[in-house]
């Protein structure tokens, strides 16, 4: 029997520093990692932790010649010169060295670093955990590992999750997201629960086992939450959870009740203020519809003037704002203190510029005031309306009503609910047509949206109201025009989520403020103010008030096939884009209200077949919330939003038609957009 040679190992020895030079053989050529910086910092902090291989140098004739070379352990070499230069370190300090002969250099190389098994993941969080209890600190930790604090909290929050789910990613049953979204839920049991849920659902995607954690709870992002503030919720005792692992929001409130008991106080305590003003009347909810002013007239109250006092400090504060931006006009970028002290001087001159609103005894018996959170979750007060029945009665009863009669509104005596589909959800998978109050939600928001568009372009507005006119004084027929001049303003008989707080609902709210603000209060002066205005601030206003009779909301109890197909023309002139000017896709709009064959169809549109695929064999829930976020940014709508033919616009013989149009200019059926749909009716002579 043959005797087994031992193994010997390779000599080691100190050897002095600069007896050492790097070999040519390191195969590792690439940066990565730790930089040298910090690896000197790390050996200055620990000393040298791993020895290096070195061979020695040899002369001509294969004798050594005292100095050895480093094919394994460059970097360590380069920290160790780096503290050298910084006098750190001495030249001649001692290096724990392996001395290597046999073989090639770039063998070593290879071999250390392609046999070096990096640390597990779960291993890095544990011994981050083991540091704490030893009495690190959170920034001692990071600072020893050359790392930021946040990935200090990452890791620490990391292994603190449930032994039996680390135990699971140890084993590689889950993946890092998945634990990464584990950890907004500190309690360990629910955390099982959820990971023994999900052995049974097709998805273990990270969004989903973050909203089966979350299940009742309030983001803090909602506008209750911002409105309370999170110090004050955490201070009555609620609880939140946090997600490190995700920037876009600060996250869940746990206790609802709490929060909603909170806001209720809250809103009491700043109504009463509202109440000390002398109202006559006034009401008070987290949020109105969109809408729950129609039928009343505006006040518009007169802007207290600053005093002499403020005008002095509001031309200071300018004339310092306007200096400091001369000072740094040729900077690249503006000094720290610089920029923070502009933003100052520009919330200064903002604060000086809110004037609060003085109403007249007489005006405060008869108007009321509107109080509720808007979407950023501060105070909204609306203040000055006057209810119909608040109105002063007329002198005489042949005079109409000034305060009411642009606000006729033809739904008032039509049953909202008429008509409309029940709530439950047909769960086919076939795709059919969308429900009716889908359907009348979808079109009130792309009625919103063309009038903000027909608003900012007073020639189309223009054309279209010479349209509608003309059909209802020479053919007596005014149904094929989306433009509902009497004038009136319908209001919006279905409430679409979120209406009111539309960049479009908050731009229309914006110009109806602006121009109350500069109309007269008295109707029997508003002439010669008109009279007065230059022509664009009349055609700015015309426009105005044009987009406020528009009417696109298609109704299961009120058929109009003629008003929507010229909704479609004014769409198609105002080149209205309905994700452009804010509408998503999400869960509460669109999504959790159509069949999962539509919710496939939507995606398949917008991302392709391949996205589709995957998410066919998920649930309902699951599948709403997966197309939300493969959805989020495409601008894919659906078909009642959708403007037909995007690439159409008005054509450029149109144009100059448009343009030139004036009280005395004829104008041709062909310049007038959707003049093709007119019925075919013998004209009368105007009466």
């Amino acid at each position: 029997m043959t005797k087994q040679q031992k193994i010997t190992l390779s000599a080691s020895r100190d050897i002095p520093f600069n007896k050492l030079l790097l070999s040519q053989s390191n195969v590792r050529h690439t940066k990565a990692g730790v930089s040298i910086e910090e690896l000197a910092e790390d050996i200055a902090r620990r000393t040298l932790l791993a020895s290096l291989t070195v061979r020695p140098v040899l002369d001509e004739s294969g004798a050594e010649t005292g100095m050895f070379e480093i094919p394994a352990g460059g970097r360590r070499f380069r920290a160790l010169e780096f503290l050298v230069k910084q006098k750190r370190l001495n030249r001649t300090a001692p290096v724990p060295c392996i001395i290597r002969t046999d073989g090639l250099a770039e063998e070593d190389s290879l071999a250390e670093n392609i046999q070096r098994a990096p640390l597990h993941p779960l291993d890095q969080f544990r011994a981050f955990q083991a540091m704490p209890e030893k009495g690190k600190s959170e920034e001692e930790i990071a600072a020893a590992f050359f790392v930021s604090a946040s990935i200090v909290k990452q890791r620490l929050k990391l292994a603190a999750v449930a032994p039996s789910l680390l135990d699971a990613y140890a084993e590689e049953e889950m993946t890092l997201d998945q634990l990464m979204a584990f950890t907004v839920n500190p309690d360990h049991e629910r955390q099982e629960q959820v990971w023994e849920a999900l052995q049974r659902h097709y998805s273990k995607q990270p969004y989903e086992i973050r909203r089966m954690l979350t299940e009742g709870a309030v983001r803090a992002s909602d506008r209750r939450a911002q409105y309370v503030g999170l110090d004050a919720y955490v201070d009555a005792g609620g609880a939140i959870l946090r997600d490190l692992f995700q920037t876009d929001d600060v996250g869940w409130l746990q206790d609802a009740g709490l929060l909603g008991l909170m806001v209720t106080e809250k809103l009491r305590e700043d109504a009463e203020a509202i109440q000390a003003e002398g109202w006559h009347w006034f009401e008070v909810d987290t949020d109105f519809p969109y809408g729950h002013t129609y039928g009343m007239r505006r006040m518009a109250g007169e802007v207290e003037p600053m005093t002499d006092e403020e005008v002095a400090t509001y031309d200071a504060l300018k004339t310092e704002f306007e200096k400091l931006e001369a000072d740094h006009a040729d900077a690249d970028e503006l000094p720290d203190e610089v920029d923070a002290r502009l933003g100052e001087i520009e919330t200064a001159m903002e604060t000086l510029q809110d004037r609060p609103v003085r109403f007249e005894e007489d005006e405060l018996a008869i108007a009321g005031a509107f109080v509720s959170i808007d979407s950023s979750g501060r105070l909204r007060v609306e203040r000055g309306y006057v209810r119909p029945e608040d109105e002063p009665a007329l002198p005489s009863e042949d005079q109409p009503d000034a305060g009411t009669a642009d606000a006729d509104v033809d739904d008032a005596d039509i049953d909202p609910d008429a008509g409309a589909p029940h709530d439950e959800e047909d769960e086919d998978d076939g795709i059919k047509p969308l429900s009716d109050r889908l359907v009348t939600e979808l079109t009130a928001h792309r009625t919103l949206a063309l009038r903000d568009a027909l608003a900012g372009d007073p020639h189309i507005a223009f054309v279209a109201a010479l349209h509608v006119l003309t059909l209802k004084l020479f053919y007596r027929y005014g149904l094929n025009s989306c433009i509902e001049i009497d004038p009136r303003s319908a209001a919006f008989s279905a409430q679409a989520p979120g209406l009111a707080d539309t960049p479009s609902a908050q731009a229309i709210e914006a110009r109806s403020e602006n121009w109350v603000k500069h109309l007269p209060k008295a109707p029997e002066d508003l002439w010669e103010v008109l009279i007065d205005f230059d022509s664009d601030s009349r055609q700015a206003l015309f426009a105005h008030c044009v987009s406020l009779t528009l009417n696109a909301v298609q109704a299961a109890y009120n058929r109009r096939p003629g008003a929507l197909a010229h909704a479609d023309i004014l769409a198609t002139a105002l080149r209205l884009d309905m994700a452009a000017v804010g509408w998503t896709p999400t869960a509460e709009a669109y999504l959790s209200r159509v069949t999962k064959a539509q919710i496939l169809e939507a995606v398949r549109e917008a991302k392709g077949d391949d996205a589709a695929n995957r998410i066919t064999g998920l649930k309902k829930p699951e599948m709403v919330t997966a197309a939300e976020e493969l959805l989020h940014g495409t601008g894919w709508l659906p078909e009642p939003l959708r403007t037909p033919g995007d690439d159409a616009t008005v054509s450029e013989a149109d144009k100059p038609a448009v343009a030139e149009t004036g009280a005395d200019s004829p104008i041709e059926a062909a310049d007038i957009p959707g003049a093709d749909d007119t019925p075919e009716v013998e004209p009368v002579a105007a009466e």
